[in-house]
């Protein structure tokens, strides 16, 4: 009989805003870079009578090393950004004495999709993409101007 064998997968890709500021710090072992954040991501879907809901999913995000830097001096509470990463569990005592565990995005990849005023007149194209997507199907519902476009950064933990 063969023996099968679990695939090792884990990949995550999400986009979202963050919920607050990046916390940034260094480890006390060696001075690591790491930042930690939450972003909020929106779901949209339709419930049993066929009208549209929105849920919220939150997750936390942990990058280190020179994506950390990038995150701590780009990112702000409420940037825009696309994670590409793989989930992890991690499990430390809290004050009380007890166990704690969290699973979060330890990420390898982060692009940020930061908001940018057009010049007037003017198509921006240059190292941007605007997101016609954002101007469709946004603007009518958060009620949104039509000025922005998207800036795309692509930053790994390389």
């Amino acid at each position: 009989m063969a023996e099968l064998k679990m695939p090792e997968i884990n990949s995550v890709i999400i986009a979202g805003n963050l919920t607050k500021d990046p916390v940034f710090r260094q480890t006390d072992s060696g001075g690591t870079p790491v930042v930690n954040f939450s972003i909020a991501c929106n779901r949209r879907f339709r419930d049993s009578n066929h009208q549209w809901q929105e849920d919220v999913c939150y997750v936390g995000v942990v990058a280190w090393n020179k994506l950390a830097e990038s995150c701590r001096d780009n990112l702000r509470k409420s940037s825009a950004v696309l994670v590409d990463g793989e989930l992890q569990s991690r499990t430390w005592k809290a004050q009380d004495g007890t166990s704690r565990t969290v699973v979060e995005i330890k990420a390898r990849r982060i692009q940020f999709l930061n908001k940018r005023k057009k010049d007037d007149g003017e198509d921006d194209h240059d190292g941007f993409i605007e997101d016609d997507f954002h101007d469709v199907h946004h603007e009518d519902a958060h009620g949104e101007d039509n000025d922005h476009i998207y800036e795309y950064k692509y930053l790994s933990s390389d």
